[in-house]
């Protein structure tokens, strides 16, 4: 009978132990999923802010060696110069062939939101999700700062900038724990060179 009874208790703590182990588990399994799909989403974003990089790089470069006798009319700042163009279509080419933005989802024409202060020109494409902004600086001086420290200090170049949003995929999750949140980023990355021409 002593046999039996421990017997009993061992069955017992066993299950005990089963069932322990099981609700671990169910605690811990949503915390894992949240963890490995932060760790996807965070890896994309990141890959996507090299991508627009790598565009605004290909875009002050391409805008670099665009002529200026077309940057002003009569007088006046140019609403639209030509030159400009080819620099929108390099950042489109570039985003599209690293897969930022798929191959014709992005709606033309590009829609020139104005000139900025100086020689600044901000181009506005509607994407299926949100709008890839182009931001085109032809008239960028460098004149203080540790980036000019040589003398003398003044260097005339272009600054290209591209901005983006980053979709979440876990951006669902994100608006159920902050409700009216967007459930995207913007990224936006600048490069600069100095004018060729």
């Amino acid at each position: 009978m002593c046999l039996n009874s421990l017997a009993g208790i061992g069955n017992y703590l066993l299950r005990e132990t089963e069932a322990s182990a099981i609700l671990e588990f169910a605690i811990a399994l949503p915390l894992l999923v949240i963890f490995i799909v932060g760790i996807y989403d965070f890896s994309g974003a990141f890959n996507q802010k090299q991508k627009i990089e790598q565009a605004a790089q290909q875009g002050a470069i391409v805008a670099a060696a665009q002529p200026t006798s077309d940057l002003f009319s009569d007088g006046a700042i140019n609403g639209n110069p030509d030159s400009l163009q080819p620099v929108v279509s390099a950042v489109v080419n570039s985003l599209t062939g690293s897969q930022v933005i798929a191959s014709g989802g992005c709606s033309a024409p590009w829609a020139v939101s104005g000139t900025g202060p100086g020689l600044t020109w901000a181009y506005t494409m509607a994407c299926p999700t949100n709008n890839l902004v182009v931001t085109i600086n032809r008239g960028w001086v460098c004149s203080s700062g540790a980036a000019c420290a040589s003398v003398p200090p003044t260097a005339l170049g272009t600054s290209v900038t591209v901005t983006y949003p980053y979709n979440w995929v876990s951006s669902n999750v994100i608006k159920l724990i902050l409700p009216g949140s967007l459930g995207y980023t913007t990224i936006s990355q600048s490069a600069t060179t100095h004018n060729q021409m």
